[in-house]
């Protein structure tokens, strides 16, 4: 017999998968650049040039059996040691290569991530607006997902309700920020509100509650900010990265798990990512990109783009009359529907060939996701678009 299970998924396909398959089928019936396709976060921008001549150097000069053998388990060594050195430097860490476990993507490192501060019937805690995929990251380990219900006024943690959910059944807490959908960064005074609940929370259960902070988003921040960097705030942080949105290579499949050196088991946690690797098929990162990340993981592209994109859809929105908070990263703006069914909003947008993904999924029903890593020329001819749409089916909008 088949696994019913996966069977059943098939009937329960993201909702943003299937809005994008809709986007591509009718952009072959108008022409894709017709199409305003808002729907999947697949960075737009092009590599950093340095990337792409370090991985074109490699692949002329290095050693075959060093570029395109097996790596070690854990990991290359000096991959691990210059991703440590960058975070030390960066944001005053102390980190060493022990602490740093590559993986497939940031998606990667939370699957290892939860299996190493979780077993089977643990409780999971994340906040809404959350990414919906969580999901099946965290029950599929056997753990239980539990969601906070969203802030809708900020998209900060709700900590009223944090409060009533965080028991001693949780061994862990995700959080995600800057935040997909939302595209909220979490302020300095949310994750020292965050890490005193934790810390208060763990020794009133006589088990530390891990923190795992998701943060593939992290160096797309808008109005000249910085993204605090969660492990200061708290000792029992796991940081899960992805070079997908840095440095503009999603497919290319590379990230890692950051331990924080003061966590408990610290020493312990990347050797045990070793042995969740033999049992989830994981084994090992592309040699060649672990390699070019290394010698580039402090460059970026350039993420410009997205802040002006950002700037051009939260203007019209407001203008508009929609109820929008202001991203503070990311490349995502989560407006409130004109309407109270976010579903039917975004299927009267279909119409216009307007591509939005109803919230409702990602804990914020009645609210939209517009992702915008896409040309800024088409976010600009997406505006009258929009305009038409809320001015023919919302004439009293903001009113």
């Amino acid at each position: 017999m088949i696994n019913e299970h996966y069977l059943s998924m098939l009937s329960n396909k993201s909702v943003i998968r299937n809005l994008s398959e809709y986007a591509t089928a009718r952009g072959k019936e108008i022409g894709y650049e017709n199409v305003f396709d808002f729907s999947l976060g697949n960075p737009s921008v092009p590599a950093p040039q340095s990337f792409t001549d370090t991985a074109l150097d490699f692949l002329k000069n290095m050693e075959p059996l060093r570029l395109h053998g097996y790596s070690p388990t854990l990991g290359i060594p000096e991959v691990k040691d210059k991703v440590a050195a960058s975070l030390n430097r960066r944001f005053d860490m102390n980190y060493t290569g022990n602490h740093i476990f590559p993986t497939s993507g940031a998606a990667g490192a939370l699957a290892h991530a939860l299996r190493a501060v979780t077993k089977p019937g643990d409780e999971v805690l994340v906040f809404a607006p959350y990414f919906p995929e969580y999901n099946p990251y965290i029950n599929d380990t056997g753990a239980r997902i539990k969601v906070v219900p969203a802030d809708l006024e900020t998209f900060q943690i709700n900590f009223e309700e944090a409060e009533k959910y965080l028991t001693e059944n949780v061994a862990a807490v995700l959080i995600n920020t800057p935040n997909n959908p939302s595209g909220v960064l979490y302020s300095e005074e949310t994750l020292t509100r965050l890490a005193d609940l934790l810390t208060r929370k763990s020794k009133e259960f006589g088990h530390n509650v891990f923190l795992i902070s998701d943060e593939p988003y992290r160096e797309i921040i808008f109005d000249g900010k910085k993204a605090p960097y969660v492990a200061k705030f708290y000792p029992h942080t796991l940081t899960c990265y992805s070079f997908s949105k840095s440095l503009s290579v999603p497919g290319e499949r590379i990230g890692y798990v950051a331990v924080n050196p003061a966590c408990e088991h610290a020493d312990d946690i990347v050797p045990m990512c070793g042995q969740i690797s033999r049992g989830i098929g994981h084994n090992c990162p592309s040699s060649l990109i672990m390699l070019a990340m290394a010698e580039t993981c402090d460059d970026t592209s350039d993420l410009s783009v997205y802040e002006t994109n950002m700037n051009l859809l939260y203007d019209t929105f407001t203008e508009l009359g929609f109820t929008v908070v202001r991203p503070g990263g990311t490349f995502y703006i989560m407006p409130k529907a004109l309407e109270e069914d976010a579903v039917a909003f975004c299927q009267k947008a279909l119409k216009y060939d307007l591509v939005f993904v109803p919230a409702d999924g990602f804990g914020a029903p009645g609210f939209f996701r517009v992702a915008y890593c896409i040309d800024t020329e088409k976010v600009e001819r997406a505006l009258p678009r929009i305009r038409q749409f809320v001015k023919e089916n919302y004439p009293n909008a903001g009113h």
